[in-house]
């Protein structure tokens, strides 16, 4: 019988050692079982194999230990110095209260969600019963209700989503008396206009120093543009989506239904709110009668000295609201032009979450324009305390881009607790007295419009 040496022996002379970057010849053995090698072990050194002990690690705890637990658990290696009694002790204190920590942590996280859900369930139930009344008692005796306290005070608990379209649409009423037919016109206007403009390519047509500023805007590309970017993260509005063809129609029919306005970049946000809401002849009859309301015609006209007047009226109710917060923005000359406009030309839409805008939206077509200016006191009031520490670049940039955890509970009491009245008069007083008073909309001019 070969030994075990021979073999080794003999397979070195036959099979060429190992090369570096050279081929190893295919071996002629099948591997060998494990038992096979151990027992080639044995036979070589003439010591038997011991397998090593088995783990001291307890079997009464459920998991691994990791990190910290580990540290704090378990034996020191043999060859560290054994923990003493006082220090395991301690050890297994801190653990236990790393343990009690964590569920508390637990159950009060499980108390936070038990508690929202109950919030959503409760608000769903709101809305259901509410739906109820809307539908089967308000809608039907809609001229007779709107105006009854019972109403007012639902409506400002926010609108039910399935209603929402609906009441907004007789809200804002159709005092152009426009027809789905009519927009029908006009939207085969748009789109011939496109196409004549795709066609020729006409840029020369854009460059005219003659053509007016609202021709300009109404361009396909500029409306192209503001349309890729209203709600970029809902994708519903953008190319390929299933309303951007939809708003790029309305858009379009608007431009051709008012080349006085034409169109202005904001107005995308609104439109798009309104088709969430609405059909797209509903839609398109409720933004033209929207955009035509003193307020929004003003400003998608920027006329200077109606925008002036609405300003210096906000700031009337600004001091009167928050004075110590006024007087900061005064410091700074921190004018409201700065941070009004954005909120005003796409009615808090951009600003605001979609959800909590809508119910903005749901109040504004309540109580007209005097809501949209009670609202930005809100927002003011909402971050009073953080705007107070602020300088002008900072409150600037806070208020372009809004925080995005604002939540209408906590906005909503922040609007309820703005008061607009000044001296006994109203919002409506103080801005007619306003109109009737150029000199004093002339103090309170706002020096970014004067460019």
């Amino acid at each position: 019988m070969v030994t075990v040496s021979a073999r080794r022996q003999q397979r070195g002379k036959s099979a060429p050692g190992w090369k570096l970057f050279g081929k190893v010849p295919p071996r002629e053995n099948l591997p060998k079982d494990s038992k096979i090698i151990q027992q080639e072990y044995e036979a070589r050194t003439g010591r038997m194999y011991k397998p090593p002990p088995p783990s001291t690690r307890r079997k009464n705890i459920e998991f691994e230990p990791l990190s910290t637990t580990a540290l704090i658990l378990e034996d020191r290696p043999a060859n560290l110095p054994a923990k003493s009694v006082e220090e395991a002790l301690r050890h297994r204190q801190e653990y236990d209260e790393m343990v009690a920590e964590a569920k508390k942590r637990e159950i009060k996280e499980a108390h936070k969600r038990k508690k929202i859900m109950r919030e959503r369930f409760k608000q769903e139930d709101n809305i259901a019963s509410a739906m109820v009344i809307w539908i089967n008692e308000i809608l039907p005796n809609w001229e007779g209700m709107r105006a009854t306290r019972r109403v007012r005070e639902l409506w400002w608990q926010g609108l039910p989503p399935s209603v929402r379209g609906k009441v907004w649409s007789l809200a804002v009423g159709n005092e152009l008396n426009i027809t789905p037919e009519l927009y029908e016109i006009f939207l085969s206007r748009a789109k011939e206009r496109w196409k004549s403009f795709s066609e020729t390519n006409s840029e020369n047509d854009v460059e005219d120093v003659s053509a007016s500023v609202a021709d300009r805007e109404a361009s396909l590309e500029l409306i192209k543009l503001d349309i890729s970017r209203t709600f970029p993260s809902l994708y519903i509005f953008q190319k390929g989506g299933p309303y951007h063809d939809l708003l790029h129609s309305v858009l379009g029919a608007y431009t051709c239904y008012r080349p006085d306005v034409g169109y202005v970049q904001g107005m995308s946000f609104i439109a798009a709110v309104l088709i969430l809401n609405l059909e797209e002849a509903d839609a398109f009859i409720a933004f033209a009668n929207l955009l035509n309301k003193p307020c929004q015609l003003a400003f998608f006209r920027v006329d200077h000295s109606m925008m002036l007047k609405y300003f210096a009226a906000f700031e009337v109710f600004f001091e009167e609201n928050l004075p110590k917060l006024f007087l900061h923005f005064k410091s700074y000359s921190l004018t409201p032009d700065i941070y009004l406009i954005d909120w005003i030309f796409t009615l808090y839409s951009k600003s605001l979450p979609l959800d909590l805008a809508c119910r903005v939206w749901d109040v504004f077509c309540r109580d007209g324009e005097e809501f949209l200016f009670r609202t930005g006191l809100g927002i003011l009031r909402l971050y009073e305390d953080i705007l107070l520490q602020m300088d002008f670049i900072h409150i600037a940039q806070f208020l372009t881009k809004l925080p995005e955890d604002i939540t209408s509970e906590k906005l909503f009491s922040c609007i309820a607790a703005i008061q607009m009245q000044n001296s006994n008069k109203k919002w409506a007083q103080v801005f007619a007295s306003l109109m009737k008073d150029n000199k004093e909309g002339d103090k309170n001019h706002s020096p970014a419009l004067k460019s």
